[in-house]
């Protein structure tokens, strides 16, 4: 959201945090069969769109094609039945596992199933990736795999999730705040103050890679902001390279707007403007995985403010994102201070500007 607060030079001997392998948080359940629709929903509404190259069709075989807008190729089974999506230019690839339903009782009644597996590569894909010894060594530890993705990591900042801890008793994971109370009335009267980045939340010294050294602030600790999130998801747990604002470094930058204009990843709905005749006309595109960008604030003026990540279509058939918000002081899916739904014409639908697949 907001420009972060300035940090310090390097810490000599700085050591980073340890994860340690964690299972997913409680409210999603993995099951053995897909729900009836699920896959179907996922299939029509978000992966089959465009254009497709020719394709093997050898019987008994996996195939792969190419299909556009945006450019990406996508691999089938035997039954003909997607597996996986890779998109040019982005390194988030959308795998075909187990399905799970995401939902959080105490913001809504929204329950999203999905079988979409979210799953950060080593390397930027292109066509004919899948030929290269670094995508065949990847997909084949993952294809499978049920350890915490992408999605796994965000709800295990929802209210409610328990606290995970490292080797060394440092809590990396838990339900979260959107930042501390604004008890002085800045920032336009917002109730919450923005800038609560994820090395906020961790309450450590983080190095980024340009040599700036993220200084956590005690009041922000369990916080993280809008951007925040997605750092402390795509960045910190995933490991996507980070920045250590908007204009240092290299990687995801610090806030909602500088993401949404950074040439990183592939633009999904590319960003025309940010008035409200900007908003894009269609959605389809749009993918599990996918950051989406806001315009909220009049305040803001030429600034996007608000980033969230698309989870997928509800049991309602609606899409649903989750991004950290003021009103519910942290990262949710819910509908107080308006509906997660980037379809029809709710406030957040209406305030969508552009989307990036990192």
């Amino acid at each position: 959201m907001a420009g972060k607060k300035k940090s310090r030079p390097v810490v000599s001997g700085l050591v980073l945090l340890t994860l340690v392998a964690a299972s997913g948080y409680l409210t999603v359940e993995l099951r053995e069969k897909e729900e009836p629709g699920v896959t179907e929903v996922r299939n029509v509404g978000v992966l089959e769109g465009g254009r497709s190259s020719a394709a093997s069709q050898d019987p008994g075989k996996e195939t792969w094609s190419r299909l556009e807008n945006p450019a990406r190729s996508v691999l089938r089974g035997a039954d003909g039945q997607i597996k996986a999506v890779f998109t040019d230019g982005a390194r988030t690839a959308t795998l075909t596992g187990s399905a799970r339903t995401f939902q959080e009782p105490t913001s809504t009644s929204s329950k999203v199933s999905t079988t979409d597996w979210v799953r950060l590569m080593p390397e930027v894909w292109g066509a004919g990736a899948e030929k290269k010894k670094w995508f065949k060594q990847w997909y084949a530890e993952n294809k499978d795999s049920k350890k915490d993705d992408i999605f796994a990591f965000a709800f295990q900042y929802v209210a409610g999730a328990p606290q995970k801890k490292d080797a060394q008793g440092n809590v990396y994971a838990g339900d979260a705040n959107f930042g501390p109370l604004n008890t002085s009335g800045a920032e336009g009267g917002d109730l919450r103050l923005e800038q609560s980045d994820f090395y906020d939340y961790l309450g450590v010294p983080y190095p980024f890679r340009d040599g700036v050294v993220g200084q956590p602030e005690t009041a922000r600790a369990r916080s993280i902001d809008c951007s925040g999130f997605i750092r402390m998801v795509l960045g910190y747990r995933a490991r996507y390279p980070l920045m250590s604002s908007d204009a240092s470094g290299d990687g995801l930058p610090r806030t909602a707007n500088g993401m949404a204009r950074s040439k990183e990843g592939a633009d999904i709905l590319p960003l025309t403007g940010i008035t409200a005749k900007d908003r894009p006309s269609a959605i389809d595109q749009l993918q599990p995985g996918d950051l989406v960008f806001f315009k909220l604030d009049a305040r803001t003026k030429q600034r996007l403010d608000h980033v969230g990540m698309v989870l997928g279509h509800d049991t309602e058939g609606h899409l649903i994102f989750v991004s950290s918000r003021e009103e519910v002081n942290g990262p949710t899916i819910g509908d107080v201070g308006g509906v997660s739904r980037l379809d029809g014409n709710g406030y957040y639908a209406k305030t969508l500007r552009s989307a990036k697949r990192l």
